[in-house]
């Protein structure tokens, strides 16, 4: 039987909460720095929301009564948190069998993060996924989601049009994001973002996990 043809040439993956399973981890580092600077920690649903944002958009939101003028302190306690303990989390069950069946049926993979490019690089390291991706962008090389640069960049750098590609987050940034730039998009509701905040910006498929994930791709991509 000849393969499913490919309807998309450019799949682009959210990375925290959608590849690495890193939510948890993000929101205790948010919370510890806040902590840091004398501040009251924010909830674990405030501070899970921004993630995929832009590290200081995300802070800026997250604790909006803090001076401007303290975010690069902020942003410097996460940081610290967030190294120190990034080795204790890994890719969700499955991702890596998912991306190389994605690969094998020669799609182009992407990530377009909120995280900076220091962060994406040692992820990617940690698990072993330096050269397994195509292109990625950071948050710090470019616009914040959802402002639509991050994926119209990757679409130029592998001539995709906007019908030929499709993006896969976790939470309601990375949608937004997609309908910003005209591609389609999927979403995962085992990351940042609950299930009806997802359905309310109208994905081809919200997966409840890895694997649905990867049945939908391999029937669907």
């Amino acid at each position: 039987m000849n393969p499913t043809p490919k309807r998309y040439d450019l799949i682009v993956f959210d990375w925290d909460g959608t590849l690495f399973d890193s939510t948890a981890l993000i929101v205790q580092c948010i919370q510890a720095a806040a902590r840091d600077l004398g501040l009251e920690a924010p909830a674990r649903e405030r501070a899970a929301y921004v993630i995929g944002m832009g590290l200081i958009e995300a802070l800026a939101h997250t604790l909006p009564g803090l001076p401007r003028e303290r975010y690069g302190e902020l942003a410097q306690r996460y940081r610290h948190h967030y190294f120190a303990a990034q080795h204790e989390v890994t890719l969700f069950e499955g991702v890596t069998g998912l991306l190389d069946q994605l690969k094998a049926r020669h799609h182009w993979l992407a990530v377009a993060t909120g995280k900076s490019r220091r962060g994406l690089d040692e992820a990617l390291k940690t698990v072993g996924l330096q050269t397994l991706f195509d292109g990625t962008r950071t948050a710090d090389e470019t616009a914040s989601k959802p402002d639509p640069r991050m994926l119209l960049e990757l679409m130029r750098e592998f001539g995709a049009e906007p019908q030929r590609t499709l993006m896969i987050g976790d939470t309601t940034h990375d949608l937004q994001l997609a309908l910003n730039a005209g591609c389609d998009a999927v979403a995962v509701a085992y990351g940042a973002h609950a299930h009806e905040e997802l359905a309310r910006l109208n994905p081809l498929l919200i997966a409840p996990g890895v694997a649905e994930l990867q049945q939908w791709l391999l029937d669907n991509a």
